[in-house]
């Protein structure tokens, strides 16, 4: 009898596991099935750059928002939805990453507190790292980088600022500072709140300044990274593996040209992924949210090759001839009293457009403004393609001009100085090291202005005297004829 109730309550326990088994399942499947489905939905959002005039088209991706960014230029290639707040994820960490690696040296060694290492769940990305365990930031940067560790995360954050809550605060000023203007963090590392979000744009201007930093290309290029046993660190064997197929060595996603690469995902932000590659001198960024796995790897991989196959670089000073400075008899001179013959002013030799392969440069619009931050600067020359912008390049004063400029108004001061006992070469060149610049144009305006006023002044003068001595030779011709006229009685003899 016993053996029978036994028999009973195994059979139902069976049946019950099995049934919740299969609701399980059934629910995985059910849930799998809606986010392809909406992701296929996605994948027929209208991309914003297929609609520029004679832009090549660019490929449909699943991903809710996406961009493609030049690096050097900041030129969009290819854009849907850049500006639409999303979830980021564990993308995130290249901001904390980009400001440890601004604030801190490498060796400085970071201590894992309390609540870095339990303010986590459990199930969240982590290396295993203990409280009071201490590593390096070098360490760090790479279990964060590489493992996307939440915890080592919260722990280079309160060792930049002190406490969690106040490195949040200096990311949200860091990105402001890089341009960002929609977008506010809450957290280190991205796990999920509500008013911790980005737009694939501002995400593609941190990585514009994340991927400029060799080391953290390094840091985020690397599949697998060791943290040795130390006194601080008892582990022996504390491994930090990437989840980022495009960085699996001979792996189906592997991208040739990847310079770096960091993965992100939560239930509410889907697959993120940030990357960029250099091929042929140039350098893209590609940024993809809210996508499915593997896609967010195939549709990344699809928008390089697309941005690698239908982009050129093209130098700007090597092309430029509407402002080729050097041509103008102004600005350089074989008479040595103004200076040696090298051209005052010169546009940057290392700026560049990024353009269409079937463009020319001369199919490019163009326009100077003096509105320029870089001291050596004294103009920029911005760029468009049928609207778009495809890059800038500064108008710099030319190196040596200093030197070579003759300045009359310290000459004396400097055959002085020359003169002077004990001179050194560097005080006789910080005599000569102030060069004016002068604005032609407005010089010119002033001149004309101020010639102008003068001949009217003598032409108001001229009319006015004119006027005064006609009248006065009207009086004298009036006495003259009263003299003249003769009365009834001028022949008689009284």
């Amino acid at each position: 009898m016993r053996k029978s109730i036994k028999k009973r309550l195994l059979i139902l326990g069976m049946g019950a596991f099995l049934f919740s088994y299969t609701c399980l399942a059934n629910s995985f499947v059910s849930c799998a099935t809606d986010y392809l489905a909406e992701e296929e939905a996605r994948r027929s959002l209208p991309i914003a750059s297929n609609s520029y005039e004679e832009w090549p088209d660019g490929p449909a991706v699943g991903a809710q928002g996406a961009i493609l960014m030049e690096a050097e230029t900041g030129t969009i290639l290819y854009e849907k939805n850049i500006h639409e707040k999303l979830y980021p994820a564990s993308v995130t960490k290249i901001l904390t990453c980009l400001i440890g690696s601004e604030e801190c040296q490498m060796d400085e060694e970071v201590t894992m507190s309390h609540d870095a290492v339990f303010s986590i769940p459990r199930n969240s990305s982590n290396i295993g790292l203990d409280e009071g365990e201490v590593i390096t930031v070098e360490q760090c940067m790479y279990g964060i980088l590489v493992a996307s560790a939440n915890e080592a995360a919260n722990a280079l954050a309160e060792h930049v600022s002190g406490s969690m809550e106040d490195f949040v605060a200096l990311m949200n000023r860091r990105a402001k500072e890089l341009g960002c203007e929609n977008s506010h963090f809450v957290t280190t590392n991205g796990l999920h709140d509500e008013q911790h979000y980005t737009t694939p744009y501002d995400l593609a201007l941190i990585a514009q300044k994340f991927f400029d930093n060799e080391l953290l290309c390094k840091m985020s290029s690397t599949p697998s990274y060791y943290i040795p046993q130390s006194p601080t660190q008892p582990d022996d064997d504390l491994y930090a593996n990437t989840h980022n197929q495009l960085l699996f060595p001979g792996g189906k996603y592997n991208y040739e040209y990847i310079v770096g690469s960091k993965t992100g995902f939560t239930s509410d932000s889907r697959q993120t992924l940030v990357s960029c590659a250099e091929k042929d001198g140039m350098k893209l960024i590609c940024v993809v949210m809210r996508e499915e796995s593997p896609h967010q790897f195939e549709d990344t991989i699809s928008l390089f090759e697309y941005g690698f196959s239908n982009f050129q670089k093209v130098n700007i000073a090597a092309n430029e001839k509407e402002y080729t400075v050097e041509n103008h008899d102004f600005f350089q001179t074989d008479n040595d009293v103004f200076g040696a013959s090298n051209p005052i002013l010169s546009i940057n030799p290392s700026d560049s457009v990024v353009i269409p392969i079937t463009a020319v440069f001369d199919d490019l619009d163009s326009e100077l403004t003096y509105d320029t931050e870089s001291s050596s600067s004294v103009a920029s020359i911005q760029y468009t393609y049928h609207g778009i912008p495809v890059g800038s390049a500064t108008v710099d004063l030319a190196e040596g001009e200093a030197e070579n400029t003759f300045d009359f108004e310290n000459q004396n001061q400097m055959e002085s100085q020359a003169d002077t006992e004990g001179e050194t070469e560097e005080e006789s060149r910080d005599a000569g090291d102030k060069v004016i610049f002068v604005n032609v144009r407005l010089v010119i305006v002033w001149i004309i202005g101020i010639a102008g006023f003068f001949i009217l002044l003598f032409v108001v003068k001229a009319v006015v005297d004119n006027y005064q001595f006609a009248q006065r030779r009207k009086v004298r011709n009036r006495h003259k004829k009263r003299k003249k006229i003769k009365t009834e009685f001028d022949d008689f003899d009284f």
